[in-house]
């Protein structure tokens, strides 16, 4: 398989089957908590052991190169059947031992053979569609993350269906990703040289674009970890909240999932109308909800969901633009080291910020628990304001800065 449509649908594919595994736990979060009775800081550390194991797994592939010096297709078949195996062994353990985080922790580690990879794999064939093609990527990213909601909505009470599914689409993913085709704009693969981590923060082109990510970041995640636990809490004091466990679900579904449109449109927007432009328009609106969104806990179900999709759309639109920016400003050669360091220092920021906001709900409530992740987005705008008026910034979409 050859041909740039068919192989960006099947990478596409495989990515969104494989990172079903990153969210598989924490949409069983809600079932794991009845059953096992499992406390706030348990419920944290089985959604940022995955971005622990994500950050150290980042590093060690930025600092020995790996995306840049193996073949992509075999990286990413070895990550996903390790990923799936090890996901596969949360049936056999109790979740309330320190086998079930250390376990997401290597799920989290082989997603850097899956995640930076798949974006390298896409940019080979871009040529005036980097911000589409790596906003489909994502989006296919978005909707694996989506997925798990879903399954576990439909699945009855029985949480070992989402765990057993999600492992098993991994591993057909596995096996699709070698039918996946290499556009013709791989570069040469450099040798061994660990200092070039470093241009990560060097060229201030770059660092300005890892400074929006770091911001866009900062909300991201923790807002995708929470947001489950925040319906249930509001649709179980809602009027007629008596279902309020599964429309939690696929409200939570809803709302992650529309991020996939909002990658795609932003794709779309960014490569004809600017990266910075699109980045700091989603930032802004992303911002706005995470102030917004507690002043509706409790109230209109149907109200609260709108403005949480809304939320979900900005929240991830930006996310595929700091990749191609990335893409474009950097070196050829090293593309896969700078996207790898980009999503490394991006997810360790995420490990604190789901930790963040358990004891925020203790102290405040969830009526001001998002307010807090509004400062990243806001800070990345600036960022972002800044790499517009830089001379690097003609490299971007064409010109479309």
């Amino acid at each position: 398989m050859h041909s740039k449509a068919a192989s960006i649908a099947l990478l596409a594919v495989c990515e969104v089957l494989v990172m079903a595994l990153w969210f598989s736990a924490s949409a069983i979060l809600p079932s794991l908590k009845l059953e096992f009775q499992i406390d706030g800081l348990q419920a944290s550390l089985l959604s940022s052991s995955v971005a622990a194991g994500f950050v150290v797994g980042t590093m060690a592939s930025a600092v020995l190169g790996l995306a840049d010096r193996y073949d992509m297709r075999r990286f990413f078949m070895i990550s996903a059947l390790i990923a799936a195996a090890t996901n596969a062994l949360l049936l056999v353990v109790d979740p309330t031992t320190l086998a079930a985080p250390g376990l997401r922790f290597v799920v989290g580690a082989c997603m850097a053979g899956v995640y930076p990879v798949g974006m390298k794999l896409a940019s080979t064939w871009a040529k005036a569609d980097m911000g589409l093609l790596v906003g489909l990527l994502v989006g296919a990213l978005t909707l694996g993350s989506a997925a798990p909601h879903l399954i576990d909505a439909y699945g009855g009470v029985d949480w070992r269906l989402t765990l057993g599914l999600s492992s098993a689409l991994a591993v057909v993913a596995a096996l699709l990703i070698n039918k996946v085709g290499i556009g013709e704009r791989l570069a040469k693969s450099p040798p061994f040289n660990p200092a070039s981590v470093l241009d990560a923060w060097r060229v201030k082109s770059v660092r300005l674009v890892n400074l929006g990510y770091f911001g866009h970041m900062w909300e991201l995640y923790a807002m995708w970890a929470w947001i489950g636990i925040f319906f249930q809490a509001s649709f179980a004091v809602s009027p007629g909240g008596a279902e309020a466990a599964t429309y939690a679900k696929l409200a939570t579904f809803a709302t992650i999932g529309a991020g996939a449109v909002g990658c795609l449109a932003g794709g779309v927007f960014a490569d004809r109308l600017g990266r910075t432009t699109l980045t700091m328009a989603a930032m802004a609106t992303s911002g706005t909800c995470a102030l917004l969104v507690g002043l509706l806990f409790g109230g209109d179900p149907w109200l609260l969901t709108l403005l949480c999709i809304v939320w979900g759309i900005a929240v991830i639109a930006d996310s595929p633009q700091f990749s191609a920016s990335i893409i474009e400003l950097s070196d050829p050669s090293i593309i896969g080291t700078m996207l790898t360091v980009q999503t490394c220092v991006g997810f360790l920021l995420t490990v604190f910020t789901i930790h963040m906001i358990p004891p925020i709900v203790d102290a405040v409530g969830w009526e001001l628990a998002f307010t807090t992740l509004a400062i990243g987005p806001y800070l990345g705008v600036v960022a972002m304001a800044r790499l517009r008026r830089h001379e690097d910034a003609v490299k971007l979409a064409g010109g479309n800065r």
